[in-house]
């Protein structure tokens, strides 16, 4: 008879205790999936490697995880899976990996059995997240570093018993157009929050605190985009210069939350801290979405830390380039490497992953860090039916939560693909973000592009039948500057990043409005307020989803520094100390306006076509003088100034006239209709406040509204009849 149970197998006898554990390699005809299962008296380890020889499970005591407490040789099966089941291992064990195979690089087989692999499953992982020396195998296993078995202190994957009460979580499932999202860093947002306990400060405890929840809620945020929460490591370079990988575009646990964002010490309570935090926020009507990096990983390049992939199966999980001189990894990331998401082992993590967060996370979408590295297929194209791509669409969990594209990489010719992702995918639009800003700094020729981004870039996604919601309308970002600092800056000062400020982008389509960085001066103070009220209240007003980066409505700067990827400090951290008050004020009036008004939150483009129950078109552009606005006029380089004439979506809804002058110069604009019709201000942009504190005066059809420079004002229509509004031809 085979026995059931064995004993685990020494390696290297003397080297680690005998455990009195048995083992079981029995399954039973039962399906294996990657990574751990805990059942009722022992726990079950999988994982995938096709070209490994031998792979070893080493468990460490959670008590001293220097020490590993036993080793056990894995057996192979289907689906080049390496499993075992040991008997006693209970919720709190550390564990790795070791993988025995050949060290040919020049074949992308990097084995070194010195080195612990994490477990790519890992729900939870211990450990300081540093890059160190110990990490690395080059120049091979036999020399240098390479040589040195780091399993004493190598990172450690830890078995979780993933039970938490979900009892009353709902799930907002906001509608797209009701969307309004709100990036955050989930360590940034309340590291100097005075409502936030200190203990609780930078953590995940920290933003489900009711003073953090509240303030979203009154921001009339429906959904935060939090930064990388993947368990990140931080590059050895940046280290050395006394700076961290702060955004945390560096994975090594795609399961595992960031463990240094928890207020407690114990994987097992940093992973339900997460799982509470979501509730909360859930509690106040807030989707949680997840910047997820999933095209490449913190190993880098062949001069990289060995850590999970690359130890276990290289070959498999990472894209390469085969030819006469071996091996190279394919970088269309910047990063070192790009992950194979066509290879089945690669795609199917992806896969698990995304479904953990969504299913025992209960997280509700995603935005794809360079996601057209994510879509390549197996010849290293874009392809809209890329085995992920495909995968996604037909998935019963993922293709029913928000699914979000920063729909580019870089160094291809078709790393750029605005616009090109398939239903029912939304896309960051960066054509959007480039031409607004443009407009709004007053470039010459700028006007008609501006309309089509103002109208849901029908351009960029309506040929392939996608609505304007699938535009994520941003104006600034993690990566770049502030919306301040968009208007303080002509230029960018990433000196702080120790790279003679040689890093980050230099085309910001930004001014300094006559001043270089911080003024006193009160005509510049108040064109850079004008702007930053223009461009917020642009966004709102836009076909598509808008998309705020926290801290702009309270005028946060960066000091210049439109690349603080390293800044873990109050170069990126919210100051809660200090607000520009009126700003606040003005983004939650304008999101607040931008839900009590439908015209906005649209799911088609417009059409020009007359509403008979409205008795007016969608809408219809306007001169200065109240007259039309002919298509060869948008196209002036001289252009600064026009009029959108906006019909109700219902017969219910008014009218909205929104006048547009990017100029410095006042342009007195001739409203629509005649003495019967009466206008109403709802905001003027270059006012201050904007928003009247008392009902206005109406002004009458055929008169001038005194429209003054870099500003825009809505007005609506209080009296009269609609179809005396349309200009006569």
């Amino acid at each position: 008879m085979k026995r059931k149970f064995a004993r685990t197998s020494m390696p290297a006898r003397g080297s680690v205790p005998d455990s009195p554990s048995p083992v079981s390699f029995e399954i039973s005809g039962e399906h294996l999936t990657p990574g751990v299962t805990l059942l009722r008296e022992s726990t079950r380890f999988v994982v995938h490697s096709r070209h490994a020889v031998a792979l070893d499970l080493c468990l460490y005591d959670p008590k001293d995880p220097t020490r590993e407490a036993a080793r056990v040789r894995m057996q192979r099966t289907e689906c080049d899976l390496w499993h075992a089941t040991v008997h006693g291992v209970k919720a709190g064990t550390l564990y790795g990996y070791r993988a025995h195979g050949p060290w040919l690089p020049q074949n992308a087989m990097r084995f070194n059995a010195k080195k612990l692999m994490l477990d790519p499953y890992a729900r939870a992982i211990h450990g300081t997240p540093d890059e160190a020396e110990h990490m690395r195998t080059l120049p091979d296993p036999r020399h240098s570093v390479g040589c040195i078995d780091n399993g004493a202190h190598a990172l450690k994957s830890v078995v979780v018993d993933e039970s938490f009460d979900w009892t009353g979580d709902a799930k907002p499932r906001v509608p797209w157009q009701d969307t309004v999202i709100c990036e955050l860093h989930v360590k940034g947002f309340t590291q100097t929050h005075p409502e936030v306990p200190a203990t609780l400060r930078g953590t995940y405890a920290g933003l489900a605190h009711p003073a953090v929840t509240s303030y979203l809620r009154d921001l009339g945020i429906t959904s935060v985009q939090l930064l990388p929460v993947h368990q990140h490591l931080d590059d050895g370079f940046l280290l050395s210069r006394d700076l961290t990988n702060y955004w945390g575009y560096n994975t090594i646990g795609f399961f595992a939350p960031q463990n240094t964002y928890s207020a407690s010490t114990d994987p097992q309570e940093q992973v339900r801290e997460f799982k509470a935090m979501v509730k909360a926020l859930h509690a106040a009507g807030i989707e949680v979405i997840l910047d997820v990096v999933y095209n490449h990983t913190a190993e880098g390049n062949e001069h990289g830390p060995s850590v999970m992939f690359r130890g276990l199966d290289d070959h498999s999980y990472y894209r390469h380039q085969f030819g006469e001189h071996g091996a190279g990894y394919v970088n269309v990331t910047g990063c070192g490497n790009s992950v194979d998401s066509a290879s089945l082992p690669a795609l199917r993590l992806i896969l698990d992953s995304l479904r953990y967060w969504v299913t025992e996370m209960h997280v509700d979408g995603f935005r794809f860090d360079l996601a057209v590295t994510v879509a390549r297929d197996e010849t290293d194209g874009f392809n809209r039916q890329s085995p992920f791509l495909s995968a996604v669409a037909q998935d019963p969990v993922l293709s029913r939560v928000k699914l979000i594209a920063e729909a580019w990489d870089i160094s291809r010719m078709d790393s750029y693909q605005v616009g090109n992702f398939p239903e029912p995918w939304r896309e960051l639009n960066g054509k959007y973000r480039d031409t607004v800003r443009s407009w709004w700094r007053g470039d010459s020729g700028a006007t008609a592009e501006f309309a089509k981004r103002f109208c849901g870039s029908q351009d960029v996604f309506g040929w392939n039948q996608r609505p304007p919601l699938a535009s994520i309308n941003f104006l600034t970002s993690h990566d770049g500057f502030t919306l301040l600092d968009l208007v303080s800056y002509a230029e960018k000062h990433n000196e702080a990043n120790n790279e003679d400020n040689r890093d980050g982008d230099s085309n910001n389509h930004s001014t300094n409005c006559g001043v270089e960085g911080p003024t006193t001066d009160p005509k510049v103070l108040q064109t850079r307020g004008q702007l930053r009220r223009g461009l917020i209240a642009t966004m709102m007003c836009s076909l598509g989803v808008p998309f705020i980066t926290a801290g702009d409505e309270r005028g946060r700067t960066q000091r210049g520094n439109n690349n603080a990827y390293c800044q873990d400090s109050d170069i990126s951290w919210i100051d809660w100390h200090d607000c520009d008050e009126e700003m606040l004020t003005f983004t939650r009036q304008i999101t607040a306006f931008r839900r009590s008004h439908e015209v906005f939150r649209r799911r088609s483009y417009f059409d020009g076509k007359l509403n008979p129950a409205t008795c007016l078109r969608d809408v219809i552009w306007l001169e200065s003088d109240g007259t039309l606005l002919h298509h060869e006029e948008w196209h002036q380089e001289t252009r600064r100034c026009f009029g959108a004439l906006l019909g109700p979506a219902s017969d219910s809804a008014s009218p909205l006239l929104l006048l547009f002058n990017n100029s410095a110069e006042p342009q007195p604009f001739t409203l629509p209709g005649g003495a019967d019709n009466l206008w109403s201000l709802v905001f003027d942009t270059a006012l201050s406040p904007s928003f009247p504190a008392m009902p206005t005066p109406g002004l009458a059809g055929a008169q001038t509204y005194p429209l003054l420079g870099q500003g825009i004002v809505c007005l609506t229509l209080a009296a009269g009849d609609p179809e005396a509004l349309e200009p006569k031809l």
